[in-house]
């Protein structure tokens, strides 16, 4: 399609071009139908026009070569680029080129003299362009007194017009001045108007010329009115401001037009929005007073001021925070250890905890929730457990990282002062909640640290704490928050790095690791079936017998939670799944114990068995270690030459804490001096002092699952660790043995052979 040219550079006049614009010659019977874009052209008029589709330049150059005329018609969807028959008005205008120019990107420009209005009628052809039958739609006119009024009418009210509007050159006044026919007036009148495409068609398709007037006339009082308001605006905003602030003189003409239609200008419209969602956030009487304080700051700031966006940043957080929103507890218990079972195997000390705070929930609403941390290593199920007791309690849930955070505006926020100042993590998780009352897991509370910014850790002091955090302020907000409702739970590796007072405001939760038969139960009712899912496959796929699952355990991971045994799993389905994929594999692939090893290649974990040695100075130790429990051995050897003595202990590799194999240096030196050798199926664990005592220890229960998974019958402990014997479930320990000794020549006659 073509549409009419920004700039009217029209040049090169073709020779002859006057002969062949003649209003009386007679219309042939079809004629080539040259689209418009936005832009309609009326009889007795000259137009402008840009052609630069392939097929109108075909149809100008075909044009200019017979009668020169062509059948001018406006599109109906100005983005239809390519228009067909059915895409145009059926009334247009004929028109013979009168002059034409080529422009280097290959484009026309032509002058094209307006003739007479036609109808469409059946089109003829459609390729290399549109030809249509035509049929002439002349101008009904009666004369009369009425015709003569809307004429001087039309010509006094567009002379105005012409004045005020700088785009309507003054020849228009002149030349509307002698124009006499009624017809020529509205054509000429309608074609300079910057009107609506719509509207111009409909003039131009109007046949009665009284009608026309009538219609234009409307159109003219309309247009004169817009600009006597232009102007007027003008002229009040001008009285109103200093000379060369034009930013401002804009914004005054931009407010006085919005005032003039009944509507608020921008600022004004920001602040009711805000005003809006004030209302709509239930403030506290505090949280309250300060938005309408700060949002009338706002309204008498103008929206250039640097503290404008601060402002309008903190009213929004304001408003984004649940002050009374919060979800409705399921205080249905029966439900709460369903939802618990289903998601996680055995862990029954925290599933009783949480039951018993809905218990107590249930019978009194108004108790605060529970302030938990979840101790254990790495992969027992730490924070998904937190999802769980959420998803039990029918609450929103979030994670919060608090490891490595350094400083302290990370819990309690930023001041306003501070250029891109911000709250902090505990009111910007409330926000994502949409709740005041949702469960926090704050994950990894032992690896925050301290520098020159602030201690987190004693920031955290009022959020862990009951008595304070129902009125916590964030440095942000500078408001009171109640956190009494939400239910936090800290997740941590050890307890050894957390301070002393924020360790204090925390019920604290140990998670040993697993035993074998816990993992594998877990990876049979959990973690195979995700992971198949995970890789694309499907159960009648693939299917894991015991002894894979135990390879894969004792071989392949050395862990007390689950989460590398889930990875190898995951490694298993995977080839499988590119067996699958590549066709090799039809039917169910069962993993055996042979299979997973194809599968998952080399050994690498491998587990200290318990050691048959005769030669004395050898005992075995038990460790705790942050993957779980772990067998140790301490050898002593006496240096020849002197009465130096050597005791090492192997697996260096290993990481190992605290004084508990003082028991088996003792016993492992006894046995060295005494030439006895300690017997093979006996472990120990336990402090000595220089006097003979043994002291108790801790990590008995990996300890003691380590001890079982070599092999190990009898173990040595301290006499103060029995009542911590007793919590072990019987079914973890097997037929292990314990004996309690309070002296180390106790341990020494379990001990040596």
């Amino acid at each position: 399609m073509e549409r009419a040219p920004v700039l009217e550079v029209v040049d090169s006049p073709l020779d002859d071009a006057e002969d062949a614009i003649r209003a009386n010659q007679p219309l042939p019977d079809a004629l080539p139908v040259l689209p418009l874009r936005d832009t309609v052209t009326f009889p007795e008029t000259l137009a402008p026009l840009a052609v630069g589709q392939e097929r109108s330049i075909h149809l100008i150059d075909d044009v200019l070569g017979t009668n020169r005329m062509l059948a001018m018609v406006t599109a109906r969807d100005p983005e239809n680029e390519v228009p067909g028959p059915e895409d145009l008005y059926p009334v247009g205008v004929v028109g013979a080129v009168a002059r034409m120019m080529k422009v280097p990107d290959g484009s026309l420009r032509i002058l094209v003299q307006g003739m007479q209005r036609v109808k469409l009628g059946d089109f003829i052809a459609e390729e290399p362009y549109m030809v249509a039958r035509i049929s002439a739609m002349p101008d009904v006119i009666e004369p009369s007194a009425e015709l003569e009024a809307l004429s001087r009418n039309v010509q006094g009210t567009f002379s105005e017009i012409v004045e005020q509007i700088p785009y309507l050159p003054e020849e228009l006044q002149i030349a509307i001045a002698n124009i006499d026919d009624p017809a020529a007036l509205a054509h000429l009148i309608a074609g300079a108007l910057r009107i609506g495409t719509e509207e111009k068609q409909k003039l131009l398709e109007e046949i009665d010329v009284a009608k026309r007037l009538r219609h234009l006339s409307r159109i003219l009082a309309r247009e004169l009115e817009v600009v006597q308001l232009g102007t007027q605006i003008q002229t009040q905003v001008q009285s109103e401001i200093d000379k060369g602030q034009r930013e401002f003189f804009l914004r005054q003409q931009l407010k006085a037009i919005q005032d003039e239609l009944g509507e608020g200008d921008e600022q004004q419209a920001e602040a009711n929005e805000l005003r809006e969602k004030i209302a709509a956030a239930e403030l506290p009487e505090q949280a309250l007073k300060a938005a309408e304080r700060e949002l009338s700051r706002l309204e008498k700031l103008p929206p250039a001021a640097a503290e404008h966006g601060v402002i309008r940043t903190y009213l929004e957080w304001l408003t984004e925070l649940p002050w009374a929103k919060e979800t409705e507890d399921n205080l249905d218990l029966k439900h709460a250890r369903e939802v618990l079972d289903s998601d996680h195997y055995d862990l029954e000390k925290i599933k009783d905890r949480i039951l018993e705070y809905l218990a107590v929930r249930k019978l009194n609403p108004e108790s605060p929730g529970p302030i938990l941390c979840f101790v254990g290593p790495p992969g027992v199920g730490k924070t998904s457990l937190g999802k769980s007791i959420a998803k039990a309690l029918g609450r929103e849930f979030e994670r919060i990282s608090v490891g490595g955070v350094r400083d302290e505006a990370e819990i309690r926020g930023h001041r306003r002062t501070y250029i891109g100042a911000m709250p902090g993590t505990i009111v910007r998780a409330l926000r994502d909640a949409g709740s005041r009352n949702p469960v926090f897991m704050i994950d990894e509370i032992d690896k925050m640290g301290a520098d020159f910014r602030g201690d987190p850790a004693s920031a955290m002091l009022e959020v862990l704490d009951p008595a304070q955090n129902d009125s916590f302020r964030d440095h942000y907000l500078d408001l009171e928050f109640d956190l009494s409702d939400v239910v936090f739970i800290a997740t941590a590796n050890v307890l050894d790095t957390i301070p002393g007072p924020l360790l204090d405001r925390m019920e604290t939760i140990e998670l040993a690791g697993y035993t074998l038969e816990e993992k594998r139960h877990i990876a049979r009712r959990y973690l195979v079936r995700r992971q198949i899912e995970a890789n694309g496959l499907k159960p009648p796929q693939i299917e894991f017998a015991d002894a894979a699952l135990t390879a894969i355990i004792e071989e392949y991971t050395r862990e007390a939670g689950v989460r590398n045994l889930e990875r190898q799993i995951g490694t298993v389905c995977r080839k499988v799944a590119r067996e699958v994929a590549e066709g090799k594999t039809k039917g169910k692939v069962r993993i055996s114990g042979k299979k997973a090893r194809e599968l998952l290649g080399r050994r690498r974990v491998f587990a200290e068995q318990r050691r048959r040695t005769k030669d004395p100075g050898v005992a075995t130790g038990l460790a705790w270690t942050p993957t779980g429990g772990d067998v140790l051995f301490i050898e002593a050897t006496a240096m020849p030459g002197s009465h130096d003595v050597h005791v090492h202990v192997p697996a260096g590799a290993v990481p190992k804490d605290g004084p508990s194999a003082g028991v088996a240096m003792t016993v492992a030196l006894s046995s060295l001096v005494s030439g006895r050798p300690v017997r093979n199926d006996v472990a120990m664990t336990g402090e000595v002092t220089l006097t003979g005592q043994v002291l108790p220890i801790g990590g008995l229960k990996e300890k003691s699952l380590a001890a079982q998974r070599a092999g190990i019958k009898k173990v040595i402990v301290p006499g103060r660790n029995e009542g911590d014997v007793t919590e072990i479930p019987e079914h973890e320990l097997g037929n292990l043995e314990f004996v309690y000794v309070d002296e180390v020549r106790q341990a020494l006659d379990v001990a040596l052979s």
